[in-house]
């Protein structure tokens, strides 16, 4: 992930016991379910990972950490997120964004509101469009070299984690861009049970438009 500009939940968590890289969206959200799992929070079952980018890579969120701006907005060419589904009558979908000034985790509610903002008029170049992937998916099959990080003559953009680079169980070794490649005309037409339910069976699971987020989440609770 790279710049191009220079009621919150009660299960609220230490940011600090998270493992986090900066510019490394997507391996800090990989951890982040691993933990969330490791440490009993969620159920693996209940997490998704879901990837905001667009065709133009583009996108403008606000209350960022990596902005310099009193807003927190920055423009991403793409940015991870990791959205914990509801429990109907019992709890509300959270949001664990490592990149973000807000309450970690925050309702999706008030991560779409603030962090979003989907109601701000945006020229169709920064519209956003979200691929949600059931971490149990993601996790057997995501795999990063980080090759996206290094520029043309093989310099790190920003460091790398310590750790070794991310393998899929198959034993690919990098398909970061099949995440990242998205564009809003293949957004669900609808948000029904069927298109719904294929996030579950579907190794890049499906893409959502941002007005759309909330409502798919809210009928994927249980």
């Amino acid at each position: 992930m790279a710049s191009i500009l220079d009621s919150e939940s009660s299960a609220s968590s230490d940011v600090f016991q998270f493992h986090h890289t900066p510019s490394y969206c997507e391996e800090n959200v990989y951890l982040v379910c691993k933990k969330l799992c490791a440490d009993g929070v969620a159920d693996v079952s209940d997490l998704f990972v879901v990837f905001i980018s667009n065709e133009h890579k583009h996108i403008p969120l606000w209350h960022q950490k990596a902005s310099h701006r009193a807003d927190g907005i920055i423009l991403w060419d793409y940015h991870v997120i990791c959205i914990q589904r509801g429990k109907e009558g019992k709890s509300v979908a959270l949001v664990w964004d490592l990149d973000s000034t807000l309450p970690f985790p925050s309702t999706l509610a008030s991560y779409v509101s603030e962090g979003i903002r989907p109601s701000f008029e945006l020229f169709s170049e920064f519209q956003r469009v979200f691929r949600v992937v059931h971490a149990p998916l993601f996790l057997r099959y995501f795999a990063s070299d980080r090759r996206h990080m290094k520029d043309s003559e093989g310099n790190w953009m920003a460091p790398p984690p310590e750790y070794k680079a991310i393998v899929a169980e198959d034993g690919t070794v990098h398909n970061l861009n099949q995440y990242i490649e998205m564009s809003t005309k293949d957004v669900l037409k609808d948000i029904k049970d069927s298109s719904v339910n294929a996030v579950f069976t579907k190794q890049l699971g499906v893409l959502v438009g941002e007005s759309q987020l909330e409502q798919f989440f809210s009928c994927i609770s249980r």
